[in-house]
């Protein structure tokens, strides 16, 4: 049942805090020991050390420390060492000077024993030593200093210095405790003095009430001392049992580590003490590819490679940090306390590259990575609840984007309220045909002819006002409504082409579709019948894609191009550029047209960089036999370069602002003799 988040033997930094609080405690308690060890009465210690009483009590006190009763499986809480109730015996009896001897021994002995880290034992024997001093202190009041030379018994009348002595010696170890443990999980110490103190003060006060009755013991029939040992026994037992239930109870039984019950109560603890200027934060990390290795290798090379996972996550993490599993491949991460989103995003990459480790198992080598998504309070959500939620959605968009860390998005999260209100009302915009199509010119740089138009989708809100379609169309993307709403935008270009080819304008329109339209079945068919019903040739309308979407490995050999490419509708590459497009793949796609993104063109009259690059792309298509379209065009000056570098048309507000139909027919009458049948409209209806 050992925490496997336990980072206490992880040295301080110099100069931190908790650096200076455990310097400080250290060199003060050591002053006292050393002071304490001086006021020794040699002598008689040499005297007590002839008898067996001394050395029986020296046994207990040293097995006493180093097995703690639990009563918590909180690793704030800790143990409590049953040697107290013989130190305090000893304190009683014979004086602080053998007590601080016989206590430093015995946690020097544990430090060895169970391999703590010297500042720990260092710290640990300075705090027990204060303890024992502060005891020391308030029976001295009363008149007791017990010595080897002249042993104290208590008596009845001495109960309220015995139980001040007790009290004394309780605060002292558990505010120097709560310090540390306070310091290096960065928490209230207020906070943490009220987890500890009420689990321990009933230990305590047992083991230190049961002291004096030790020393009567002593006094009287010292062989009987050991007797003592069986009632201990019997309540590490029962509290070993206790404390394993509750160990079980709140933690992964493959993993060890903190479940979801006890990553609450964690988490609602984080929350109620979280200071106004930070922020707590809360992660989802989940396995890329984990269940390819549970299938091809099994579940117990599975089991071993999530412990793994456990500890290079303990291992990875702050002091105070919580790592949970929630099941399967899937962790959640607690920061009680975090500066802001950067600090966070940096807690993450670090998780993520201890995973990235290569890992070894039978005899194979397996390449770990995972997803992480974060959740912030008091920035994304009040509550557990929600923060997991939010950090779940976060955590997908990782997944979907392959970004490996994302922040929680309000405007990504399709299950908001917000946005599922929005989604609504789209829904309805699109039955009622609210949404309308303004469309931009594409014109020839050369000549000034129209080659076309882009048609953009607009929607006024009648609450909101303008959306944006940046803020809508990936909202129908992650619905129900993306195929709705792109056979919304082909009837409404279909329709718009034709009154413009039977009136004599043919001006092609290309509506820009996403992936999931690309790649379904029904759209061939609509263009099909919609081409045919208002007789119109497939060159009236254009498909719109971006670069990612062909590019795909996938997006070439569905059989919704080949059956664009049979039909003779034409594709046109969009936002070339961004994406990692090959020559090879852009020989196998039916595309006419090459759109260079605006953010290359925009500078190219003040950047060489962008100069070169659109030089490039415009040379690479001219080579390939497709046409070159420059996206952003807003200014003679660039396009007096595109014109120089050999790009056939240009789009942009140099050239005409998007316009609503009827003004953009007015527009294309007025430069009837410019429109050049082959280059026509395009309706980026989804841009």
């Amino acid at each position: 049942m050992t925490d496997p988040t336990d980072t206490r033997d992880t040295g301080p930094r110099v100069g931190t805090p908790l650096w200076a609080f455990l310097a400080g405690i250290t060199v003060i308690g050591f002053t006292a020991l050393v002071v304490a060890m001086l006021r020794l009465d040699a002598a008689g210690l040499v005297e007590l050390a002839r008898g067996p009483l001394f050395w029986v009590l020296a046994v207990l006190v040293i097995l006493g420390e180093l097995r703690p009763v639990m009563v918590s499986s909180a690793t704030t809480v800790g143990g409590t060492y049953p040697s107290t109730m013989f130190t305090f015996a000893v304190l009683l009896h014979f004086g602080l000077p053998v007590a601080v001897l016989m206590q430093a021994v015995a946690v020097a002995i544990n430090g060895v024993v169970t391999r703590k880290s010297w500042h720990r034992v260092m710290f640990n024997i300075a705090q027990s030593t204060l303890a024992l001093t502060a005891a020391a202190v308030v029976l001295g009041t009363f008149g007791i200093v017990p010595s080897p030379a002249l042993p104290w018994v208590p008596r009845g009348s001495d109960l309220l210095a015995i139980a001040l002595a007790g009290v004394a010696y309780f605060v002292t170890r558990a505010a120097l405790v709560s310090g540390a443990v306070a310091l290096h999980e960065r928490r209230s110490i207020i906070r943490v003095m009220k987890a500890t103190a009420g689990p321990q003060s009933l230990v305590y006060t047992g083991l230190l009430g049961l002291a004096p009755l030790v020393v009567v013991v002593m006094n009287h029939s010292p062989g009987l001392v050991p007797l003592f040992v069986a009632p201990l026994a019997a309540v590490y037992f029962t509290a070993t049992l206790s404390m394993r239930r509750d160990h079980q109870a709140l933690h992964d039984e493959l993993t060890g580590l903190p479940n979801r019950k006890m990553l609450i109560v964690s988490t609602e603890e984080a929350l109620a003490e979280a200071r106004q200027e930070e922020r707590v934060g809360l992660f989802l990390l989940d396995l890329d590819r984990f269940k390819e290795v549970n299938d091809t290798m099994g579940h117990p090379v599975g089991d071993r490679l999530l412990q793994m996972v456990a500890h290079r996550l303990t291992h990875s993490i702050r002091p105070g940090d919580v790592v949970a599993r929630l099941g399967g491949d899937e962790f959640a991460v607690l920061l009680p306390s975090i500066r802001d989103a950067h600090a966070a995003r940096e807690v993450a990459a670090r998780l993520r590259a201890a995973l990235t480790e290569p890992v070894r198992l039978e005899g194979m080598t397996f390449d770990l990575d995972a997803s992480v998504g974060i959740a912030l309070y008091p920035d994304h959500a009040p509550d557990f609840e929600l923060l997991l939620q939010r950090a779940d959605v976060a955590m997908y968009l990782a997944k979907e984007g392959r970004t490996g860390v994302e922040l929680y998005q309000a405007d990504k999260d399709r299950n908001s309220p917000e946005r599922l209100t929005l989604l609504g009302d789209l829904r309805r915009a699109i039955d009622n045909r609210e949404l309308r199509l303004h469309y931009q010119p594409k014109v020839a740089l050369d000549t000034g002819d129209v080659q076309g138009v882009e048609a953009l989708l607009r929607w006024r809100h009648s609450v909101h006002g303008s959306i944006p379609p940046s803020e809508f169309v990936p909202l129908a993307e992650q619905s129900y409504l993306m195929r709705q709403l792109t056979a919304y935008v082909v009837e409404e270009a279909l329709a718009q082409a034709a009154a413009w080819w039977h009136s004599g304008m043919r001006v092609q329109i290309s509506v820009n579709i996403s992936a999931r339209d690309l790649l379904a079945s029904a759209l061939p068919e609509q263009l099909e019948v919609g081409l045919a019903r208002y007789g119109l040739p497939p060159a009236a309308i254009q498909l719109e894609v971006t670069e990612r979407i062909l590019t795909g490995d996938q997006a070439y050999t569905q059989e919704t191009i080949k059956a664009l490419a049979t039909l003779g509708v034409p594709l046109a590459l969009d936002d070339f550029g961004t994406g990692y497009s090959s020559l090879i793949r852009l020989q196998r796609l039916a595309v006419s047209e090459v759109k260079i993104d605006a953010s290359f063109v925009r500078r190219i009259a003040e950047s060489e960089d962008d100069y070169r690059i659109v030089r490039s792309i415009v040379d690479l298509v001219r080579s390939l036999g497709l046409r070159s379209v420059a996206e952003g065009v807003e200014s003679d000056e660039v396009a007096m370069r595109l014109v120089e570098l050999g790009c056939d048309v240009g789009q942009g507000w140099l050239f005409g602002h998007p316009l609503p139909a009827e003004e953009a027919t007015e527009w294309l009458r007025d430069r009837a003799g410019a429109v050049e049948y082959g280059y026509e409209p395009e309706v980026s209806g989804l841009a």
